[in-house]
């Protein structure tokens, strides 16, 4: 089977809701990566076969094939085509997976994985909430209702059982919060983002300016500030301040063949060695990570030590936590650039988002092995893991 390599991983700076990305328009978002990847990498862009985008809330600017209205907005060749893919929350790392899935049968060489999510301009829930309003219906069948009765799927039910199963309290997750923010600002202000991250030109009340600092990190972040948020449920540990913030954003990641390597004078920084995807529990649904994590562990014939460092999406303080619990990872190891409670979690764009930081993190540390997975609704997970190669 043929390999697959990474050529490139891009992502914008976070945008916080009704921030400095608020006025761009969900393609230009997605378009401004793909550019980005045109523009820093010397081949034809034509010889790109396919991209394929990850998008959750796929209505409004984000309806119609959004990945293809990105294409047709951004500097590549109309001739390229696009599909935009529903994985909930790891949509665009599926599409990492998929592109890789393309070069690895060896029905194509170049392949451009990309995510688009703009929280702000289609809200999270706005696609059910206006079919539901219209009279349309919901996602709850007949069949469906009959085999989960009265269930609701919820990810914030599912956090509050994570906690409880594994044993953490609000001081284990607001501690764990405190750390992302620490070190989301020393990655920036080290200057440790600026390989990944593509400026966009926005508009402010000062002028246009380009965003290119992720707009949710709490730079005066404390123990105090982040204790002091009120719980989402009466009784329950999950707040703003220990979940991952809304965000606007875009991410894309070049996948290649070995022969697209020598065809256009190329040079890898990874090879992705193992793909994984599995699922569980709908209902607590935050859990899979860990168990999509020992499979593709035993997969690859690999341990937990045997890699270098991990991103594990926070999407709630518990998930990571609970992951590390469960493999026995070190936890110096983990979302060593702070993770989505002080970046945001742009939806459908973090899996090439999360992609972006952990390639650029292990070539800055040395790490030879990285391994990315996150949680998704209906209690799925992907795992990817690469293999750093300069």
């Amino acid at each position: 089977m043929a390999e697959a390599y990474i050529v490139d991983a891009v992502r914008t700076a976070g945008g916080r809701r009704g921030g400095r990305l608020a006025g761009t328009h969900a393609v230009d978002l997605g378009a401004a990566t793909l550019d980005a990847i045109a523009d820093r990498n010397d081949f034809d862009p034509a010889a790109i076969e396919d991209v394929i985008t990850g998008c959750v809330m796929q209505g409004g600017e984000q309806s119609g094939d959004v990945g293809r209205n990105a294409v047709l907005a951004s500097k590549l060749p109309d001739s390229i085509p696009s599909v935009s893919i529903d994985r909930q929350c790891g949509s665009s790392q599926q599409s990492i997976q998929f592109a890789a899935q393309g070069v690895m049968s060896g029905t194509q060489d170049m392949v451009l994985a990309h995510g688009i999510e703009s929280m702000t301009r289609v809200p999270m829930g706005s696609t059910f909430k206006l079919f539901k309003d219209a009279g349309l219906g919901t996602n709850k069948s007949e069949r469906l209702e009959e085999a989960y009765p009265g269930v609701q799927f919820s990810q914030f039910m599912g956090a509050e059982m994570l906690v409880k199963k594994h044993g953490f309290d609000r001081g284990d997750l607001d501690a764990f919060a405190l750390e992302s923010h620490q070190k989301a600002i020393a990655a920036t202000e080290s200057g440790a983002f600026d390989n990944e991250i593509v400026a966009v030109k926005v508009e402010t009340p000062e002028g246009d300016a380009m965003h290119k600092v992720d707009e949710g990190i709490r730079f005066d972040a404390s123990m105090e500030s982040i204790g002091g948020v009120k719980v989402l449920q009466e009784g329950g540990a999950i707040t703003a301040a220990n979940a991952s913030q809304i965000c606007d954003g875009s991410s894309a990641v070049l996948v290649c063949s070995e022969q697209a390597l020598k065809d256009h004078g190329l040079t890898p920084r990874a090879k992705i060695i193992n793909l994984t995807v599995t699922a569980g529990d709908p209902v607590i649904m935050l859990e899979e990570p860990l168990f999509a994590t020992d499979r593709a562990l035993q997969r690859a014939g690999m341990k937990i030590d045997d890699i270098d460092l991990y991103e594990v999406n926070e999407a709630f303080a518990p998930v990571p936590l609970a992951w590390l619990k469960h493999t026995g990872a070190d936890r110096s190891k983990i979302n060593v650039h702070g993770g989505a409670i002080a970046l945001g979690h742009p939806l459908g764009a973090s899996g090439t988002k999360l992609m972006a930081t952990l390639l650029n993190a292990m070539e800055q540390k040395g790490a030879k092995t990285g391994l990315q997975t996150m949680c998704e609704g209906g209690g799925q997970a992907n795992v990817t893991i690469i293999e750093r190669l300069n």
